[in-house]
């Protein structure tokens, strides 16, 4: 199959961030896409619906009444189940039904591509090498798993944009295996480490990426077990000097919300936070320069580099407290999220909320371990209930198990049930200044929940 034999494309669950990418891409090039969602509800604004609308994607209620015998392919997400009408409507008119993935994997075959894999930093470090790429001329087109600020800025949804040039840049996921679906020009691994699967797991399914890409492998060598995947050094980057790399980066400086560093000779400032994000740099440079952009015209395209949608994203400031939103979800990531609000104040309290039972209960020594390991005596760490999607979980684990083995290593460590309370429950624990750090994933209330603690301030 390939993406010219369908013309009239259905998504279920249009809604989604990864579906919505997809749907607004097709619509890019002039295919005829619509779609719906549970999230639409007649009489009820939608904020993702109307975006969606503005770019020409028809949207309609979950009852079947956007299939038709016109209908030529439906995409589905895995959350989607096959008893949902819509997908049972599809069969009885015998229209083809793709997974998400499958999908993106038959756009990837329609360009030259970029895949960005690793367990975390794929949507920063996409949006990177797009805004790089797209300040080069390149014209880049991106499908990604956030929003670009510079592209909501235009009144868009922002996970996705076409563009008149060859290159397509995506996310390539490994928490449902689809990672091994590509075949891109470039492959791009950021890190590997625990989240939701063994390493030993992990690695199999990376070295399928490795081996599937057409082009060249390009691996973090500063991530030990990424670095197992490395094939040529020359290719490769590294935040660390001792490391043999293509790409080094040095001289690391963070001042507030913005960071410095050094890369093969030319310096870069950025308007971000963190070491991790030099990293997601250096991943970026070393991909365009591979497509002949000079570093000096990375660090000239990176300077006005705008960030995504709920990495770091600054909600605002009220009464000494700093209120910033992150995505961070699994260990590595919630321990850089801290350690990058460290350099705004000299107190951060990080709230986060884990999801799902069965991934908390697996990651549960290694929150433990990555968060002792970053907070400082001043610091403090807030959770509230594990969030539950649904489903049949075994229900024997609390956020408070994790709440209670932080304050046995003597680490400031507090339990707040429900969310809705934090506010109320902290407003003592406030020094001036202060960052308050919310943390998480997977729950659609998180960016509601975000403006509610900022209105509470």
């Amino acid at each position: 199959m390939n993406i010219n034999q369908f013309n009239n494309i259905f998504f279920i669950g249009v809604a989604g961030t990864g579906m919505s990418a997809i749907a607004q891409y097709f619509q890019g090039i002039g295919k005829n896409v619509s779609g719906s969602d549970r999230y639409f509800t007649p009489d009820t604004v939608n904020e993702t619906k109307e975006k969606l609308e503005a770019e020409g994607v028809q949207c309609f209620l979950q009852d079947g009444s956007g299939i038709n015998e016109k209908t030529d392919l439906v995409v589905v997400s895995t959350a989607i189940e096959d008893t949902i009408y819509e997908v049972k409507k599809a069969r009885e008119l015998n229209i083809t039904i793709l997974k998400r993935s499958e999908v993106l994997a038959l756009i990837s075959e329609s360009k030259k591509t970029i895949a960005v894999g690793g367990t975390s930093g794929k949507s920063t470090t996409s949006a990177m090498i797009f805004d790089i790429l797209e300040y080069a001329g390149l014209e880049p087109s991106i499908i990604s798993g956030a929003g670009l600020t510079s592209i909501i800025r235009e009144g868009k949804i922002g996970n996705a944009k076409v563009g008149k040039g060859e290159w397509l840049v995506i996310e390539a996921d490994e928490s449902d295996g689809s990672i091994v679906q590509y075949h891109p020009e470039i492959g791009l691994l950021l890190n590997i480490d625990k989240d939701h699967q063994e390493i030993e797991d992990l690695l199999k399914i990376f070295s399928t990426f490795r081996s599937n890409t057409r082009g060249i492998f390009i691996t973090n060598r500063s991530n030990k077990i990424a670095a197992r995947l490395s094939l040529h050094a020359e290719n490769d980057f590294a935040a660390d000097v001792s490391i043999r790399a293509g790409f080094i980066a040095k001289d690391f400086v963070q001042k507030g919300f913005q960071i410095q560093f050094n890369v093969n000779g030319i310096t870069f400032t950025m308007n971000t936070v963190g070491k991790h994000n030099m990293e997601n740099a250096l991943a970026a440079i070393a991909v365009a320069n591979r497509l002949g952009v000079t570093i000096q015209t990375c660090a000239d395209a990176l300077i006005h580099y705008e960030g995504i949608y709920r990495r770091h994203q600054i909600i605002g400031e009220k009464n000494a407290v700093l209120l910033i939103d992150d995505y961070a979800h699994n260990p590595a990531k919630c321990a850089a999220s801290i350690s990058a609000c460290q350099p705004i104040a000299p107190k951060v309290i990080a709230w986060f909320q884990p999801h799902g039972y069965g991934p908390t209960r697996f990651l549960r020594r290694d929150f433990i371990k990555e968060i002792a390991a970053v907070l400082r005596p001043e610091d403090e760490i807030w959770m509230s209930e594990i969030f539950y999607a649904g489903g049949s979980a075994l229900k024997d684990i609390s956020a408070n198990d994790l709440i209670t083995d932080l304050q046995k290593l003597g680490k400031n460590a507090f339990f707040v049930e429900n969310r809705n309370d934090l506010v109320d429950a902290l407003k003592s624990h406030v020094i001036e200044p202060t960052v308050l750090l919310l943390m998480g994933a997977r729950d659609p209330g998180l960016e509601t929940f975000a403006k509610e603690v900022f209105e509470k301030l």
